[in-house]
């Protein structure tokens, strides 16, 4: 899968990107959801909340432990990914897709710039193993 226009956070976060639009997808990496193992529940955020960079947005718990979701920009959430309510399952089936948060019209899209493509991402993974 390609995951060109994705920008991720260093706490395993992704931002998806949509044209020139302010708004933007988030939602936890692969690698995330395989760390947490079985997802059983997520607390989303509220529509129309503002989250800051690098704070919660999220909490999301597996059979295993409970984690925070890490906001990888600053803004309102706008929407949030209804389906997760009843069927948290599905981050751990497609989190790049299907599993998405929440969607956050941001407050400044310099941010984008302090987080990692496809490519830094997987190399901050190899050092982190």
């Amino acid at each position: 899968m390609s995951l060109e226009n994705y920008r991720f956070h260093k706490e395993h976060t992704w931002v998806k990107l949509a044209g020139k639009s302010k708004k933007v997808k988030v939602g936890i990496t692969d690698y995330a959801q395989e760390s947490l193992g079985d997802i059983i529940y997520i607390e989303l955020p509220e529509v129309d909340s503002h989250v800051d960079a690098d704070t919660e947005l999220a909490e999301i718990e597996s059979t295993k432990t409970s984690s925070p979701v890490i906001a990888p920009v600053s803004g309102i959430v706008v929407q949030i990914n209804e389906e997760l309510v009843d069927h948290p399952e599905i981050i751990n089936e497609d989190p790049y897709g299907k599993g998405w948060i929440a969607v956050i019209e941001m407050d400044n899209s310099d941010e984008l710039e302090d987080l990692m493509d496809q490519e830094e991402y997987e190399s901050y993974l190899e050092e982190e193993k």
